[in-house]
Protein backbone atom coordinates (compact mmCIF):
# COMPACT_ATOMS: atom_id res chain seq x y z
CA UNK A 1 0.00 0.00 0.00
CA UNK A 2 1.11 3.57 -0.66
CA UNK A 3 -0.08 7.09 0.12
CA UNK A 4 0.26 10.65 -1.17
CA UNK A 5 1.40 13.23 1.36
CA UNK A 6 1.26 17.01 1.29
CA UNK A 7 4.78 18.45 1.42
CA UNK A 8 4.62 20.96 4.29
CA UNK A 9 7.00 21.14 7.26
CA UNK A 10 8.08 18.07 9.20
CA UNK A 11 9.29 20.35 12.00
CA UNK A 12 5.92 22.04 12.52
CA UNK A 13 4.93 22.04 16.23
CA UNK A 14 1.45 20.88 15.18
CA UNK A 15 1.86 17.22 14.26
CA UNK A 16 -1.18 17.31 11.94
CA UNK A 17 0.81 19.67 9.64
CA UNK A 18 3.87 17.44 9.32
CA UNK A 19 3.41 16.29 5.72
CA UNK A 20 -0.14 14.99 6.29
CA UNK A 21 -1.55 12.11 4.22
CA UNK A 22 -3.97 13.43 1.58
CA UNK A 23 -4.61 10.28 -0.50
CA UNK A 24 -4.34 6.55 0.17
CA UNK A 25 -4.04 3.70 -2.29
CA UNK A 26 -6.68 1.00 -1.77
CA UNK A 27 -6.90 -1.88 -4.25
CA UNK A 28 -10.00 -3.39 -2.64
CA UNK A 29 -12.97 -2.99 -5.04
CA UNK A 30 -15.48 -0.37 -3.91
CA UNK A 31 -18.97 -1.68 -3.07
CA UNK A 32 -20.56 0.69 -5.63
CA UNK A 33 -18.01 1.63 -8.29
CA UNK A 34 -15.93 -1.52 -8.21
CA UNK A 35 -12.27 -1.17 -9.28
CA UNK A 36 -12.68 2.10 -11.20
CA UNK A 37 -10.48 4.01 -8.73
CA UNK A 38 -7.39 2.87 -6.86
CA UNK A 39 -6.68 6.05 -4.88
CA UNK A 40 -9.03 7.76 -2.40
CA UNK A 41 -8.77 11.08 -0.50
CA UNK A 42 -8.59 11.00 3.29
CA UNK A 43 -11.32 12.35 5.52
CA UNK A 44 -9.11 15.25 6.66
CA UNK A 45 -8.44 16.27 3.04
CA UNK A 46 -12.07 15.96 1.90
CA UNK A 47 -13.78 17.98 4.63
CA UNK A 48 -12.20 21.39 3.87
CA UNK A 49 -13.15 20.98 0.19
CA UNK A 50 -16.69 19.72 0.70
CA UNK A 51 -17.54 22.33 3.35
CA UNK A 52 -16.22 25.21 1.24
CA UNK A 53 -17.79 24.08 -2.06
CA UNK A 54 -21.19 23.28 -0.54
CA UNK A 55 -21.54 26.73 1.02
CA UNK A 56 -21.02 25.81 4.67
CA UNK A 57 -20.32 28.91 6.77
CA UNK A 58 -19.65 27.25 10.14
CA UNK A 59 -18.46 23.67 10.64
CA UNK A 60 -19.59 22.27 13.98
CA UNK A 61 -17.43 19.53 15.42
CA UNK A 62 -16.36 18.18 18.78
CA UNK A 63 -13.23 19.46 20.50
CA UNK A 64 -11.35 16.16 20.12
CA UNK A 65 -10.42 17.37 16.60
CA UNK A 66 -8.98 20.66 17.88
CA UNK A 67 -5.40 19.81 16.86
CA UNK A 68 -6.56 19.29 13.26
CA UNK A 69 -8.16 22.72 12.92
CA UNK A 70 -4.90 24.24 11.62
CA UNK A 71 -4.67 21.52 8.98
CA UNK A 72 -8.29 22.22 7.93
CA UNK A 73 -7.56 25.94 7.46
CA UNK A 74 -4.19 25.28 5.77
CA UNK A 75 -5.76 23.07 3.09
CA UNK A 76 -8.41 25.68 2.32
CA UNK A 77 -5.75 28.39 2.07
CA UNK A 78 -3.36 26.37 -0.12
CA UNK A 79 -6.17 25.33 -2.49
CA UNK A 80 -7.64 28.81 -2.78
CA UNK A 81 -10.92 27.85 -1.12
CA UNK A 82 -13.29 30.01 0.87
CA UNK A 83 -12.54 29.84 4.60
CA UNK A 84 -15.11 27.99 6.69
CA UNK A 85 -15.22 28.85 10.39
CA UNK A 86 -15.00 25.97 12.87
CA UNK A 87 -17.15 26.04 15.99
CA UNK A 88 -16.15 23.53 18.65
CA UNK A 89 -18.19 21.84 21.35
CA UNK A 90 -17.29 19.16 23.86
CA UNK A 91 -18.00 15.51 23.16
CA UNK A 92 -21.03 14.11 24.99
CA UNK A 93 -19.63 11.28 27.09
CA UNK A 94 -21.84 8.84 29.00
CA UNK A 95 -20.91 6.63 31.97
CA UNK A 96 -20.19 2.94 31.29
CA UNK A 97 -20.41 3.69 27.58
CA UNK A 98 -18.16 3.27 24.55
CA UNK A 99 -18.84 5.66 21.67
CA UNK A 100 -16.01 4.62 19.36
CA UNK A 101 -17.35 2.87 16.25
CA UNK A 102 -14.26 0.67 16.18
CA UNK A 103 -14.87 -0.54 19.73
CA UNK A 104 -18.60 -1.02 19.17
CA UNK A 105 -17.82 -3.03 16.04
CA UNK A 106 -15.85 -5.46 18.24
CA UNK A 107 -19.04 -6.27 20.17
CA UNK A 108 -20.94 -6.90 16.92
CA UNK A 109 -18.24 -9.05 15.32
CA UNK A 110 -17.74 -11.12 18.49
CA UNK A 111 -21.45 -11.81 18.97
CA UNK A 112 -21.71 -9.88 22.23
CA UNK A 113 -24.76 -8.01 20.86
CA UNK A 114 -27.38 -8.68 18.19
CA UNK A 115 -26.34 -5.80 15.94
CA UNK A 116 -26.09 -2.03 15.72
CA UNK A 117 -29.70 -1.67 16.90
CA UNK A 118 -29.13 -3.78 20.02
CA UNK A 119 -30.85 -2.16 23.07
CA UNK A 120 -27.51 -2.14 24.92
CA UNK A 121 -25.84 0.00 22.24
CA UNK A 122 -25.56 3.82 22.52
CA UNK A 123 -26.73 4.19 18.90
CA UNK A 124 -29.96 6.05 18.16
CA UNK A 125 -31.50 2.81 16.84
CA UNK A 126 -30.36 0.97 19.97
CA UNK A 127 -31.79 3.34 22.58
CA UNK A 128 -35.00 3.81 20.57
CA UNK A 129 -35.44 0.04 20.43
CA UNK A 130 -35.06 -0.04 24.19
CA UNK A 131 -37.94 2.41 24.51
CA UNK A 132 -36.54 5.93 24.29
CA UNK A 133 -38.75 8.50 22.58
CA UNK A 134 -37.10 10.75 20.01
CA UNK A 135 -38.66 13.76 21.78
CA UNK A 136 -36.77 12.80 24.95
CA UNK A 137 -33.47 12.54 23.08
CA UNK A 138 -33.96 15.95 21.45
CA UNK A 139 -34.86 17.57 24.78
CA UNK A 140 -31.82 16.00 26.46
CA UNK A 141 -29.46 17.26 23.74
CA UNK A 142 -30.93 20.78 23.81
CA UNK A 143 -30.50 20.92 27.59
CA UNK A 144 -26.78 20.14 27.24
CA UNK A 145 -26.18 23.03 24.84
CA UNK A 146 -22.97 23.59 22.85
CA UNK A 147 -20.70 23.68 25.88
CA UNK A 148 -16.93 23.29 25.61
CA UNK A 149 -16.62 21.87 29.12
CA UNK A 150 -15.63 18.22 29.40
CA UNK A 151 -18.45 16.08 30.76
CA UNK A 152 -19.40 12.58 31.83
CA UNK A 153 -23.18 12.27 31.87
CA UNK A 154 -25.33 9.77 33.74
CA UNK A 155 -27.94 7.87 31.72
CA UNK A 156 -30.52 8.47 34.47
CA UNK A 157 -31.17 12.03 33.32
CA UNK A 158 -32.04 10.95 29.77
CA UNK A 159 -34.40 8.21 30.95
CA UNK A 160 -36.01 10.55 33.50
CA UNK A 161 -36.93 12.89 30.64
CA UNK A 162 -38.29 9.90 28.74
CA UNK A 163 -40.43 8.88 31.72
CA UNK A 164 -42.02 12.34 31.89
CA UNK A 165 -43.06 11.98 28.26
CA UNK A 166 -44.48 8.45 28.33
CA UNK A 167 -45.91 8.26 31.87
CA UNK A 168 -49.00 10.44 31.22
CA UNK A 169 -50.08 8.38 28.20
CA UNK A 170 -48.66 4.89 28.47
CA UNK A 171 -51.14 2.02 29.18
CA UNK A 172 -50.78 0.02 32.41
CA UNK A 173 -50.78 -3.77 32.48
CA UNK A 174 -50.17 -6.41 35.14
CA UNK A 175 -47.71 -9.31 35.13
CA UNK A 176 -46.25 -11.75 37.65
CA UNK A 177 -42.92 -13.56 37.43
CA UNK A 178 -43.57 -17.29 37.01
CA UNK A 179 -40.93 -18.43 39.51
CA UNK A 180 -41.80 -15.71 42.03
CA UNK A 181 -45.56 -15.93 42.45
CA UNK A 182 -47.95 -17.23 45.07
CA UNK A 183 -51.57 -18.35 44.83
CA UNK A 184 -54.21 -16.45 46.80
CA UNK A 185 -57.51 -18.34 47.11
CA UNK A 186 -60.59 -16.30 48.02
CA UNK A 187 -62.92 -18.78 49.69
CA UNK A 188 -65.93 -16.54 49.10
CA UNK A 189 -64.77 -15.28 45.72
CA UNK A 190 -66.55 -15.86 42.40
CA UNK A 191 -66.33 -19.51 41.39
CA UNK A 192 -67.23 -18.60 37.84
CA UNK A 193 -64.77 -16.02 36.51
CA UNK A 194 -66.25 -12.79 35.15
CA UNK A 195 -64.81 -9.90 33.16
CA UNK A 196 -64.87 -6.15 33.70
CA UNK A 197 -63.78 -3.49 31.24
CA UNK A 198 -61.34 -1.06 32.87
CA UNK A 199 -59.26 1.84 31.53
CA UNK A 200 -55.63 1.09 30.69
CA UNK A 201 -54.69 4.47 32.16
CA UNK A 202 -56.94 6.05 34.76
CA UNK A 203 -55.90 9.60 33.83
CA UNK A 204 -55.68 9.25 30.04
CA UNK A 205 -58.71 8.08 28.09
CA UNK A 206 -56.72 7.83 24.88
CA UNK A 207 -54.96 4.72 26.20
CA UNK A 208 -58.18 2.76 25.71
CA UNK A 209 -59.73 -0.03 27.76
CA UNK A 210 -58.77 -3.56 28.74
CA UNK A 211 -60.68 -6.66 29.82
CA UNK A 212 -59.79 -7.78 33.37
CA UNK A 213 -60.80 -11.24 34.60
CA UNK A 214 -61.96 -11.72 38.22
CA UNK A 215 -61.80 -15.12 39.91
CA UNK A 216 -61.49 -16.82 43.31
CA UNK A 217 -57.94 -17.91 42.43
CA UNK A 218 -55.40 -15.12 42.06
CA UNK A 219 -51.69 -15.00 41.36
CA UNK A 220 -49.77 -12.37 43.32
CA UNK A 221 -46.07 -11.48 43.52
CA UNK A 222 -44.11 -13.64 45.94
CA UNK A 223 -42.57 -10.54 47.52
CA UNK A 224 -46.09 -9.36 48.41
CA UNK A 225 -47.03 -12.78 49.76
CA UNK A 226 -44.03 -12.72 52.11
CA UNK A 227 -45.07 -9.31 53.44
CA UNK A 228 -48.58 -10.38 54.43
CA UNK A 229 -49.50 -11.46 57.97
CA UNK A 230 -52.39 -13.68 59.04
CA UNK A 231 -55.66 -11.70 59.47
CA UNK A 232 -54.13 -8.72 57.68
CA UNK A 233 -56.40 -6.69 55.44
CA UNK A 234 -54.96 -5.89 52.03
CA UNK A 235 -56.23 -4.08 48.95
CA UNK A 236 -56.57 -5.87 45.62
CA UNK A 237 -56.09 -3.16 43.00
CA UNK A 238 -59.20 -2.44 40.89
CA UNK A 239 -61.31 -4.73 43.08
CA UNK A 240 -61.35 -3.91 46.78
CA UNK A 241 -60.13 -5.21 50.13
CA UNK A 242 -59.61 -8.78 51.28
CA UNK A 243 -58.58 -10.32 54.60
CA UNK A 244 -55.93 -13.06 54.56
CA UNK A 245 -57.00 -15.80 56.96
CA UNK A 246 -54.34 -18.46 56.38
CA UNK A 247 -50.80 -18.62 55.01
CA UNK A 248 -49.37 -22.00 54.03
CA UNK A 249 -45.61 -22.59 53.90
CA UNK A 250 -43.39 -25.53 52.99
CA UNK A 251 -40.72 -27.08 55.22
CA UNK A 252 -38.28 -24.35 54.19
CA UNK A 253 -40.61 -21.57 55.24
CA UNK A 254 -41.47 -20.60 51.67
CA UNK A 255 -45.01 -19.30 51.18
CA UNK A 256 -46.86 -21.69 48.87
CA UNK A 257 -50.48 -20.54 49.21
CA UNK A 258 -52.69 -17.98 50.94
CA UNK A 259 -56.39 -18.14 51.73
CA UNK A 260 -58.63 -15.20 52.43
CA UNK A 261 -62.08 -13.66 52.15
CA UNK A 262 -63.28 -10.57 50.34
CA UNK A 263 -64.04 -7.46 52.38
CA UNK A 264 -65.15 -5.10 49.63
CA UNK A 265 -66.68 -2.63 52.06
CA UNK A 266 -63.26 -2.12 53.68
CA UNK A 267 -61.45 1.22 53.46
CA UNK A 268 -58.70 1.01 50.81
CA UNK A 269 -56.98 4.05 52.33
CA UNK A 270 -56.28 2.23 55.60
CA UNK A 271 -54.49 -0.82 54.18
CA UNK A 272 -50.71 -1.01 54.06
CA UNK A 273 -50.40 -3.31 51.06
CA UNK A 274 -51.92 -2.61 47.64
CA UNK A 275 -51.56 -5.79 45.60
CA UNK A 276 -51.46 -6.25 41.86
CA UNK A 277 -52.87 -9.62 40.86
CA UNK A 278 -53.88 -11.87 37.98
CA UNK A 279 -56.78 -14.30 37.85
CA UNK A 280 -55.58 -17.89 37.43
CA UNK A 281 -56.97 -18.58 33.95
CA UNK A 282 -55.77 -20.23 30.76
CA UNK A 283 -55.92 -16.86 28.97
CA UNK A 284 -52.76 -15.49 30.58
CA UNK A 285 -50.05 -14.44 28.12
CA UNK A 286 -46.54 -15.84 28.42
CA UNK A 287 -43.97 -13.04 28.65
CA UNK A 288 -40.21 -12.83 28.50
CA UNK A 289 -39.03 -9.81 30.49
CA UNK A 290 -35.56 -8.70 29.41
CA UNK A 291 -33.35 -6.54 31.61
CA UNK A 292 -30.06 -5.07 30.38
CA UNK A 293 -26.81 -3.99 31.99
CA UNK A 294 -23.94 -1.82 30.75
CA UNK A 295 -21.51 -3.33 28.23
CA UNK A 296 -18.49 -2.40 30.36
CA UNK A 297 -17.97 -2.46 34.12
CA UNK A 298 -16.07 0.80 34.49
CA UNK A 299 -17.61 4.29 34.47
CA UNK A 300 -14.82 5.85 32.45
CA UNK A 301 -11.88 4.29 30.65
CA UNK A 302 -8.42 5.72 31.12
CA UNK A 303 -6.65 6.92 27.98
CA UNK A 304 -4.34 3.89 27.73
CA UNK A 305 -6.81 1.31 29.09
CA UNK A 306 -7.98 -1.60 26.90
CA UNK A 307 -11.78 -1.79 26.91
CA UNK A 308 -11.67 -5.57 26.46
CA UNK A 309 -10.33 -5.86 30.02
CA UNK A 310 -13.54 -4.35 31.43
CA UNK A 311 -16.17 -6.00 29.21
CA UNK A 312 -19.21 -7.00 31.26
CA UNK A 313 -19.67 -10.80 30.94
CA UNK A 314 -23.44 -10.67 31.60
CA UNK A 315 -25.43 -7.80 30.11
CA UNK A 316 -28.77 -9.44 29.33
CA UNK A 317 -31.10 -11.23 31.77
CA UNK A 318 -34.37 -12.90 30.76
CA UNK A 319 -37.22 -13.67 33.16
CA UNK A 320 -40.34 -15.71 32.37
CA UNK A 321 -43.59 -14.10 33.47
CA UNK A 322 -47.35 -14.21 32.94
CA UNK A 323 -49.37 -11.21 31.86
CA UNK A 324 -53.06 -10.37 31.66
CA UNK A 325 -54.84 -11.57 28.52
CA UNK A 326 -55.14 -8.05 27.10
CA UNK A 327 -51.35 -7.91 26.75
CA UNK A 328 -51.66 -9.51 23.33
CA UNK A 329 -51.91 -5.90 22.13
CA UNK A 330 -49.84 -3.89 24.56
CA UNK A 331 -47.53 -0.91 24.67
CA UNK A 332 -45.33 -0.07 27.64
CA UNK A 333 -45.87 -0.14 31.41
CA UNK A 334 -46.20 -3.12 33.73
CA UNK A 335 -47.63 -1.86 37.00
CA UNK A 336 -45.15 -1.87 39.91
CA UNK A 337 -42.45 -3.39 37.70
CA UNK A 338 -41.49 -0.51 35.45
CA UNK A 339 -41.67 0.58 31.84
CA UNK A 340 -41.21 -2.00 29.12
CA UNK A 341 -41.15 -1.78 25.36
CA UNK A 342 -42.75 -4.64 23.45
CA UNK A 343 -40.05 -5.86 21.05
CA UNK A 344 -41.82 -9.01 19.85
CA UNK A 345 -45.64 -8.89 20.22
CA UNK A 346 -47.63 -12.01 21.14
CA UNK A 347 -49.35 -12.04 17.73
CA UNK A 348 -45.94 -12.42 16.06
CA UNK A 349 -44.47 -14.77 18.65
CA UNK A 350 -47.24 -16.80 20.39
CA UNK A 351 -44.71 -18.73 22.48
CA UNK A 352 -43.72 -15.62 24.45
CA UNK A 353 -44.21 -11.86 24.23
CA UNK A 354 -40.77 -10.21 24.43
CA UNK A 355 -40.53 -7.14 26.68
CA UNK A 356 -37.44 -4.90 26.96
CA UNK A 357 -37.16 -3.00 30.24
CA UNK A 358 -36.27 0.66 29.83
CA UNK A 359 -33.26 1.85 31.81
CA UNK A 360 -33.88 3.37 35.25
CA UNK A 361 -37.57 2.49 34.99
CA UNK A 362 -38.09 0.19 37.97
CA UNK A 363 -40.90 1.48 40.17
Amino acid sequence: MCCLRGKLDMQDPNKSLRDPVYYRCNLTPHHRIGAKYKVYPTYDFCCPFVDAVEGITHALRSSEYHDRNDQYYRIQKDMGLRKVHIYEFSRLNMVYTLLSKRKLLWFVQNGKVEGWDDPRFPTVQGIVRRGLKIEALIQFILEQGASKNLNLMEWDKLWAINKKIIDPVCPRHTAVVEEKRALLILTDGPKDPFVRILPKHKKYEGAGDKAVTYSNRLWIDYADAESISVNEEVTLKDWGNAIVKEIKKDENGVVTQLEGVLHLEGNVKKTKLKLTWLADTSELVKLTLVDFDYLITKKKLEEDEDFIDVVNPCTRTETSALGESDMRNLKRQLERKGYYRCDAPFIRNPSSCLQFQMASSKL
